[in-house]
């Protein structure tokens, strides 16, 4: 069987300063948040540094998602490469890109993957839906942190 390739792009727009927004990736504890809820998850944000959520799918099966962070410019984008594993087994290999625009008041942040999915494994509609979700938890805790604020 083939390796399957895929791309998506995701945007959204984040009532809160580009600043604010940024430090919701680049921050562990904010990032394990709404990125890794119940997962084991260790970040090192630096260029070169590494990002790991380690965690269990929906049939209990050990699942392993490791980024490297190949490029990091502040309040602008992050560039990674990726992979994903389910126990020993190589699942995916993907290259993201997130950029932060300011819009009006807020931010509109605008991610791409690039993913390329072994047989049997991961299914790209479900990595898509999958970091969808994590945008919307995103949303939700800007906008928890905002109610916090004011």
């Amino acid at each position: 069987m083939d390796v399957t390739h895929s791309t998506f792009t995701l945007e959204r727009h984040f009532p809160a300063p580009v600043a604010r927004v940024f430090a919701a990736w680049a921050t562990p504890a904010a990032r394990k948040r709404w990125m890794a809820q119940g997962a084991e998850h260790s970040q090192d944000f630096t260029v070169g540094g590494l990002e790991t959520v380690q965690g269990h799918d929906g049939e209990g099966r050990p699942l392993t998602y490791t980024a490297r962070y190949a490029d990091i410019a502040p309040d602008e984008r992050i560039l990674t490469t990726s992979t994903m594993h389910t126990g020993d087994q190589l699942s995916t290999v993907s290259v993201t890109s997130v950029e932060f625009h300011p819009d009006g008041a807020g931010t509109r942040v605008v991610l791409t993957e690039h993913g390329m999915y072994l047989p049997g494994q991961e299914q790209p509609q479900w990595r898509e839906q999958g970091t969808a979700q994590q945008l919307d938890t995103l949303a939700a805790e800007l906008a928890a942190d905002e109610t916090k604020e004011n």
